[in-house]
């Protein structure tokens, strides 16, 4: 018996060791075709190389953007506030960036105010009517004046983080707003990310919402844009 178990351990032992040099033989057979023509690491195999950085760039708006607000709601016989948010996606435009980094005139980003939408038809309504009146001015138009954060030579991988500031016209009153967020850089020539700023409703003259069992709404209101621009 004594024996037996003897030969059994040596046995185990000898199939953990052969296990062992299997894994270590495939392990740097791996390495090796990574480092080969055709391997997933070498040439004609994986991810292919960024293509190089640009000294300026023309973004333009594409599907995947939206613009959104968010304001905090106390309702009446309600102990907790309730954050509102409306949304939309016809936002449109293109910014210009030099090769200078400047932001080109021209450059401009417009949001059709009359389909923000939300999870109440009763407050979109008020807002569209009471609040922006986007019977008369149905767009806020944002004209980027400088943009930080962005590299001089502008990549096409990696993330930074951005700032944005522009002359923002909203019911027909402009303002100078920094929109701050971050941006990523893709190689499909895309550049993708999310930007937000804050305003009170004083500052473009915008009267707070009255309406139904609503006591009343924050005087914060942050504005979201989330961007997709296609570079060219």
């Amino acid at each position: 018996m004594e024996l037996r178990m003897i030969s059994g351990f040596k046995s185990t032992r000898a199939t953990s060791l052969g296990l062992a040099a299997a894994a270590a033989l495939f392990a740097a057979a791996l390495s090796l075709s990574a480092q080969m023509p055709g391997g997933p690491g070498g040439p004609g195999g994986g991810q292919q190389p960024a293509p190089p950085p640009t000294a300026g760039a023309t973004l333009t708006i594409i599907d995947g953007s939206s613009a959104s607000y968010k304001v905090t709601e106390q309702f009446v016989g309600i102990d907790f506030p309730n954050d509102a948010v409306g949304t939309t996606t016809a936002v449109s435009g293109t910014i210009v960036i030099g090769k200078d980094s400047a932001i080109e005139p021209g450059s401009k980003l417009t949001v059709d105010l009359a389909k923000l939408s939300s999870d109440q038809d009763m407050r979109d309504n008020f807002a569209r009517t009471r609040v922006l009146d986007t019977a008369t001015y149905p767009n806020a138009v944002f004209v980027p004046t400088k943009v930080t954060g962005i590299p001089a030579m502008i990549p096409f991988q990696n993330q930074s983080g951005v700032s944005l500031t522009g002359n923002l016209t909203i019911h027909g009153v402009t303002k100078e707003v920094t929109f701050k967020g971050i941006v990523t850089f893709n190689r499909d020539g895309t550049l993708a990310g999310i930007a937000k700023t804050n305003f009170t409703w004083a500052t473009f003259s915008l009267t707070p919402p009255k309406i139904g069992r609503l006591a009343n709404v924050s005087d914060n209101v942050e504005l979201t844009i989330v961007f997709k621009f296609k570079r060219s």
